[in-house]
């Protein structure tokens, strides 16, 4: 046992010893990954009429010098008129548009959402009904994707149902007799109102409902004003009218604060 005892002790110290000599510089170089940078998140929106210098402004955030423009006018039933819009916005540009229907069938609809959506460098909403809208996309599985289109720095924008889609809740007309809460992505946190200053009935409701605290603050966009987001802080306010302006609507002291934030032209 002694023996044995002694043979462990030499088998250590022997061990301390070769370690101790070793040069730390000799020995073999660790590969560290190299850090990876996500890409910006970008969503692009406007309480109304997202028409050519929106899109101008969206090709433009995708740095791409011709990028393609996925429409996805699921808010209007994938209507033949509002396709028509889209192509003659982006006529003027140097952009390659297409569109994404839908009310699909599986004979002519040979790639997933995902190999669709994901091809796109900017990918525009149309304005109409969110709820259905939103309903579509969960059935669909497009929720999921356009998330992931978000991850990876896709541009997302639209107005209307298109701006309203990516905020968690918002007042829209989606149902019948009167604007109701409607509940959606959740990309951006809080609430959202389009058609500020169009609809007579979108101000006051937006106030009393964030004033109660059945909905939470967030901004509201004249038609023609929106708002830049890189992630989910706001980037930069723009219009593509003069006196088109966005708020930011909260409580403070308990009673309801409409700040306005002044837009910067773009054309």
């Amino acid at each position: 046992m002694q023996r044995e005892e002694g043979a462990c002790r030499w088998v250590s110290d022997f061990l301390h010893r070769r370690l101790a000599d070793t040069n730390i510089a000799t020995a073999l170089p660790i590969t560290m990954p190299a850090p990876t940078v996500s890409p910006t998140r970008k969503i692009l929106i406007a309480g109304g009429g997202f028409v050519t210098p929106f899109i101008r402004y969206m090709a433009l955030l995708t740095g791409k010098a011709r990028p393609r423009i996925c429409y996805l006018p699921t808010a209007v039933g994938d209507r033949a008129d509002a396709k028509l819009n889209f192509y003659s916005w982006c006529a003027p540009l140097n952009v390659e548009p297409f569109v994404q229907d839908v009310f699909i069938e599986s004979l002519s609809q040979t790639r997933g959402w995902d190999e669709v959506l994901l091809s796109a460098d900017a990918i525009l909403v149309s304005g109409g009904n969110t709820l259905n809208q939103q309903a579509i996309w969960r059935a669909q599985g497009i929720d999921v994707v356009l998330r992931e289109a978000w991850k990876r720095g896709i541009v997302l924008g639209g107005a209307s149902a298109g701006s309203l889609c990516w905020f968690e809740e918002g007042t829209s007309d989606s149902r019948p007799k009167a604007l109701s809460i409607v509940q959606c992505l959740g990309f951006l946190p809080g609430s959202h109102s389009p058609h500020y200053d169009v609809e007579p009935g979108r101000r006051p409701l937006y106030h009393e409902l964030i004033g109660s605290g059945r909905l939470k603050p967030g901004y509201a966009c004249d038609n023609e004003a929106g708002i830049y987001f890189e992630g989910t802080e706001v980037r930069r306010v723009v219009a593509s009218r003069d006196n088109a302006k966005v708020y930011l609507v909260s409580v403070v002291d308990g009673r309801v604060v409409e700040r306005v934030l002044e837009p910067e032209r773009i054309s």
